[in-house]
């Protein structure tokens, strides 16, 4: 049975979760709730184990106020809560106003309206994760929209189970099983008419590029699968390797507080781990932006210059080279 299978490995991810973060209480979960298929099935997953006094399960719904129906499924939303006695908040995106800039994409904005929402449900249940309803096809259309819009390895194996305080539970269950599952036990949810619009890219690659894919072989969820999961190690292992050649080739300075870099080391490295190792070095700054491959390689020329210096990058960052060494300084 469906709702058996995915509650043992919910439980499961769950339990691995806790002991990641050496959690002993009985997990708290925010389950970001759309009223969609698969944030109904997924709530009666974690509902089920709420019920085994396993997690305590809480809800959180945003009304984006893009539909004029948006306001019945919220309603739609908090019934199905208040019937399973869940708690749940129901925020609308105004509350949010002014908090998310628009970059000319309306699905990027309702995905950072949702995670401020459900990072708020969070903190006010004081919860332990917060639980997404991202299935096998999310999976895949994430893989090509990556695919088409150019990315690393690490970007092609996309969504993760267990993503910090993300869990993502429905990753290798399918949409068809969903339906069939709800249809079946006569579970009513809401269809929100924008997933057919042919306006939005992740939409044209569900109603076109998979189906073809599947007529072409009847095996493509399981190679799917299968080849996600060899890119996830493999990206593990250079991963792995990035860390250790990091640990030879920087050193932490305990009273400037910063890292420094051993030029001839780091000209020396293949140009996979040497992008690795820089990517390391800046996330151990704790530099405070998004990271890009153009700023990376930027970093990559000036580390191959053979003179000293300084270079400013970004608007607070300066890179220095000195005789054989490389460090950063944050303004």
């Amino acid at each position: 049975m469906l709702l058996e299978k995915v509650k043992q490995h919910a439980a499961l991810l769950i339990t691995q979760a806790a002991a990641n973060n050496n959690i002993q209480e009985k997990p708290i979960i925010v389950l970001g709730l759309s009223g969609g298929p698969d944030s109904v099935f997924l709530f009666h997953v974690l509902q089920t184990l709420a019920q085994e006094n396993i997690i305590t399960l809480v809800a959180a719904h945003l009304d984006h106020q893009w539909r004029t129906e948006s306001a019945q499924d919220a309603l739609f939303c908090s019934r199905l809560c208040i019937q399973h006695n869940v708690p749940c908040i129901i925020a609308k995106a105004s509350m949010f106003q002014g908090a998310v800039s628009y970059n000319g994409s309306k699905e990027e904005v309702g995905r950072n309206l949702r995670r401020l929402l459900f990072e708020h449900a969070r903190q006010t249940f004081n919860a332990h994760f917060i639980s997404l309803a991202h299935h096998l096809q999310d999976q895949q259309e994430t893989f090509f929209i990556r695919l088409a819009r150019g990315t690393s390895l690490s970007g092609l194996h996309g969504m993760n189970e267990i993503d910090r305080n993300v869990l993502r539970p429905l990753l290798t269950t399918t949409k068809q099983e969903i339906l069939a599952f709800l249809d079946t036990n006569n579970i009513a949810y809401l269809t929100d008419p924008s997933n057919t619009s042919d306006d939005f890219l992740r939409n044209r690659i569900r109603k076109y590029v998979i189906p073809a894919l599947h007529q072409c072989d009847q095996r493509f969820d399981q190679k799917f699968q299968t080849s996600v999961q060899k890119l996830k190690q493999e990206d593990q292992f250079l991963h792995s390797m990035a860390e250790q050649t990091f640990a030879t080739t920087f050193m932490y300075d305990t009273v400037k507080q910063r890292y420094s870099g051993e030029l001839n080391k780091l000209r020396t490295l293949d140009p996979v781990i040497q992008q690795r190792v820089i990517l390391a070095w800046l996330i151990k700054e704790k530099i405070p932006f998004a990271i890009s491959s153009n700023y990376i390689e930027e970093i990559r020329r000036f580390i191959e210059q053979p003179h000293g210096g300084s270079h400013t990058i970004g608007t607070n960052i300066t890179l220095h080279k000195k005789q054989k060494t490389i460090w950063i300084a944050k303004e």
